[in-house]
């Protein structure tokens, strides 16, 4: 997380905020899915984090993505805001956060994929047939089953 929350943090300790926060779904041209397994959790997911203050949520899902993935995105798509219950996460040094969460797709994207190796151990591309729900981040999985559906996958 950047300055903006370790801020925040330090004031409220690890009681739950509401975090803004931009995300991408990559795709590339085979119809794969870009994602990182997180070192904190172990579990997949894709690029994304908080907003830093006078960020837009598109800047953030811009750098979140670089310095997540390497990659630049050259055209993001909207697909869908996410928050409430199912936003919340409880991260394993005990911070809580209420996600709002703006998701973008990005099928158009250049850059050498590689990853952040303090937040991510794993980086790769899945078929959406390959995705399973328990594979999944808990405070994403409402998203992915989403997109999954709009990509015609059973979940």
């Amino acid at each position: 997380m950047g300055n903006y929350i370790k801020d925040i943090r330090a004031l409220v300790g690890h009681r739950p905020l509401i975090y803004g926060a931009g995300s991408v779904i990559i795709e590339n041209e085979d119809g794969q899915i870009l994602l990182g397994k997180r070192t904190d959790n172990h579990l997949w997911g894709y690029s994304g984090g908080g907003m830093e203050l006078g960020e837009t949520v598109e800047e953030c899902a811009r750098r979140e993505l670089r310095e997540e993935m390497g990659l630049e995105a050259d055209e993001l798509e909207l697909f869908c805001v996410h928050s409430g219950e199912e936003a919340h996460m409880i991260y394993p040094n005990q911070d809580e956060v209420y996600y709002l969460e703006v998701i973008y797709i990005c099928r158009r994207y250049r850059g050498e994929i590689r990853r952040q190796e303090e937040e991510l151990e794993d980086i790769r591309f899945f078929s959406p047939e390959e995705i399973r729900m328990d594979m999944i981040s808990p405070s994403i999985r409402k998203v992915m089953r989403e997109y999954l559906q709009s990509r015609g996958a059973a979940v």
